[in-house]
């Protein structure tokens, strides 16, 4: 009788315990532990990071660091983590938080346009994933990778095409450059190439052309007139004249691409660059600009037309006065210096 008390006390102390282990481990797994008023905070992990680099994120935001990794290790998770941008939404359990950072990595929105420079491209893109700019800048260097892709170092500029994509925040600095090659193949669908052979032009060079008509006019309904003056001059060898160039050669020369120049000078003109259009016939060697989508569609959709010449409307601004002879011009011209002399723009 006394033996069978004492199995029944074990029994119960026993069931008392399990009911408390069981308890301690409900409560590590699956009680809240978020500690973050908005609905979602995010984690960026690192292709480099440890657990305790993880940790240091993780412990502004959860109510207990310590029940967490309790459940991260036993759930392996401390010696298997993963890299990229991660979400935990308000109110989540420590066994959620751990699903989410294990299968949870969320894509970024990637955007940019504009940039003058690859170097631009590349400090532009490393704010928004985790590659930095000397790696990324690596990559768009890549001798091998250019010369395969009929690229050269004045024309790489060209196979970013500006918008917005989607990319995981972990992804390489190749990896980013691959995905923006696809991109541009895809870009240059049969129709686009169909419009620029017709026009006797690459992909190179309508990016490049259409780099100088982007710089011409901000108005888009307006660059398709544009672009139709600077084919007009190509079509006829004379020099395309454009003063966008003069100003890159300029600022490429000077080594100084934060300079603001709003009006090019006669002495400009003479400065020896490929670039410079006023002294060499052709297309730059590349383009002077990554140009929106708009501006390349400009120029294989261009107008029309009997324009060899265009100059600022100060009647107008934004827009431009074109001209079909030299005479016509020159007047157009005069109103235009007129105007930029009485507004003392000397640079």
């Amino acid at each position: 009788m006394y033996i069978k008390k004492i199995l029944i006390a074990v029994l119960l102390i026993g069931l008392v315990g399990c009911g408390v282990f069981a308890y301690m481990v409900y409560g590590v797994f699956f009680t809240a532990n978020t500690n973050f008023n908005n609905n979602e905070a995010y984690v960026y992990i690192k292709s480099t990071d440890k657990y305790a680099d993880v940790k240091e994120q993780l412990a502004p935001l959860l109510k207990n660091i310590e029940d967490f990794e309790s459940a991260a290790k036993r759930k392996g998770y401390t010696s298997n983590i993963k890299s990229g941008k991660f979400g935990i939404k308000k109110g989540m359990n420590n066994n959620q938080i751990i699903g989410a950072l294990r299968s949870g990595n969320i894509p970024v929105k990637v955007s940019f346009n504009n940039q003058e420079r690859i170097e631009d491209l590349a400090g532009r893109i490393s704010v928004q994933i985790e590659a930095d700019s000397l790696s990324l800048l690596n990559a768009f260097n890549d001798a091998e990778f250019l010369k395969a892709n009929n690229f050269t170092k004045d024309s790489r500029l060209a196979m970013y095409i500006p918008n917005s994509y989607e990319f995981y925040w972990n992804t390489s600095a190749e990896g980013f450059r691959d995905k923006m090659l696809a991109e541009y193949k895809r870009f240059w669908n049969e129709d686009r190439k169909a419009k620029a052979k017709s026009l006797g032009l690459t992909e190179n060079e309508v990016v490049a052309l259409a780099a100088i008509v982007h710089k011409e006019t901000v108005k888009v309904d307006e660059r398709p007139r544009v672009a139709g003056v600077y084919l007009n001059r190509l079509r006829k060898g004379m020099l395309l004249q454009a003063d966008p160039t003069v100003i890159y050669a300029l600022k490429l020369h000077q080594n100084n691409f934060q300079q603001i120049i709003k009006r090019v000078l006669y002495k400009d003109l003479e400065l020896n660059s490929p670039y410079n259009t006023y002294m060499f016939t052709g297309l730059p060697p590349g383009p002077i600009a990554m140009p929106d989508i708009s501006a390349i569609d400009a120029v294989l959709n261009s107008e029309k037309h009997d324009y060899y010449y265009f100059v600022a409307n100060v009647e107008n601004f934004g827009y431009h006065k074109f001209a079909k002879n030299l005479s016509q011009h020159n007047r157009n011209k005069e109103q235009y210096i007129r105007w930029i002399n009485k507004q003392k723009i000397n640079r």
